[in-house]
This record gives structure tokens, C-alpha cells and sequence, in this order.
């Protein structure tokens, strides 16, 4: 049975349809969830919310793209209307005192991709956001400005600040290590 096929199916009413594409998607939306979410009660209230948003328009999906893109932007959105506008205006940490040191490159070798997200997800919401979204996602700071409700300098900004996070997290993995 093709995708198509599953998503008429879905269309049509078939429960045991919707579950198959929600086990065939439900992990790798898990991880974006992830990204987004504090914790994992959270990514799975996203990955939940998203799926009712996905079966609910499944009738908007045109096949001009990948249907899993489609359910990963459904899933970005609903995570973003977590996020508020709080979190880019008063969330601010302390950079004084760091100065600007380079990272041995043994110490990114040694990081793999899920320690790096986890590194991500210690990140405060408004940096993490921008950062998934410019780096993780590939919008532009003029598309993350306007999903978010933000200023496009106030995104670069964030994920100026977002890097400067990761890589001062990174420094400190590097004196672990020596």
C-alpha cells in the first residue's frame, strides 16, 4: 500500500490508517517535539496536539511536497505556539566574565548528534527556539521573525546568543576532558 493509499484511507474515516501513519511518524516527530519541548512530558503534549492538527486538515495536503514535511512543519507550529514573546524579551544569561576561547576540535569529534541536541535542550526557551529554527530547520531570520512574532534582530540576536551558550557548554565539556 502506498502513502497515498494510507492518507485516503485516513481521509475515509480508517482508524487502524491514522495509527499506521501515526507509528510510522510518531518517532521522527518525537525528535523535533524534542527540540522544542523542556522536557519529554512536553514534546509529547506537542507530538499529540500536532497529530489532531495533522488528521484534522490531512483534507489541506495537496502533494506538492513530502507528506512528512508537511507533518514536521505542523509539528514546529504547534510547538511554537508554546513559546511566548516573553521568552525573547526577558530571558537573558550572563555571558561577562567568558572571554572568547576556541574549542579544541578532539571535543566536537567526540560529541555525538544527540549530545549536541541534548546540549540544545538546556538551552533557555527563546534561544533554543531560534536556534532550531535558523540552524536545525533552515528558516531565515525574516521567516522566524514572522512566525514569531519578533523583530529579525532580535533573532539573529538569539541565536548569536544561543551559539555563544553551546559554546561556552562546549568550553567547559573541554576542561572536563584535558
Amino acid at each position: 500500500m502506498t502513502e497515498k493509499d494510507l492518507l485516503q484511507q485516513c481521509l475515509d474515516g480508517d482508524r487502524i490508517a491514522q495509527k499506521q501513519i501515526f507509528e510510522l511518524y510518531a518517532p521522527k516527530m518525537m525528535s523535533v517535539c524534542k527540540r522544542y519541548g523542556r522536557h519529554r512530558l512536553e514534546a509529547e503534549e506537542i507530538m499529540q496536539d500536532g497529530f489532531v492538527k495533522v488528521f484534522t486538515n490531512l483534507h489541506k495536503f495537496e502533494y506538492k511536497g513530502s507528506f512528512e514535511g508537511w507533518v514536521r512543519r505542523i509539528m514546529v507550529n504547534t510547538a511554537l505556539k508554546l513559546v511566548s514573546k516573553k521568552s525573547f524579551k526577558n530571558e537573558q544569561i550572563g555571558l561577562e566574565g567568558y572571554q572568547e576561547r576556541s574549542v579544541e576540535p578532539s571535543v566536537y569529534s567526540k560529541l555525538s548528534a544527540d549530545y549536541m541536541l541534548s546540549l540544545v535542550e538546556k538551552l533557555p526557551k527563546g534561544y533554543r527556539t531560534v536556534f532550531n529554527l535558523s540552524v536545525l530547520d533552515g528558516l531565515s531570520h525574516r521567516e522566524i521573525s514572522e512566525v514569531l512574532g519578533i523583530k529579525e534582530s532580535t533573532s539573529r540576536s538569539q541565536l548569536v546568543k544561543a551559539r555563544n551558550v553551546l559554546k561556552i557548554m562546549i568550553i567547559e565539556l573541554n576542561k572536563i576532558a584535558m
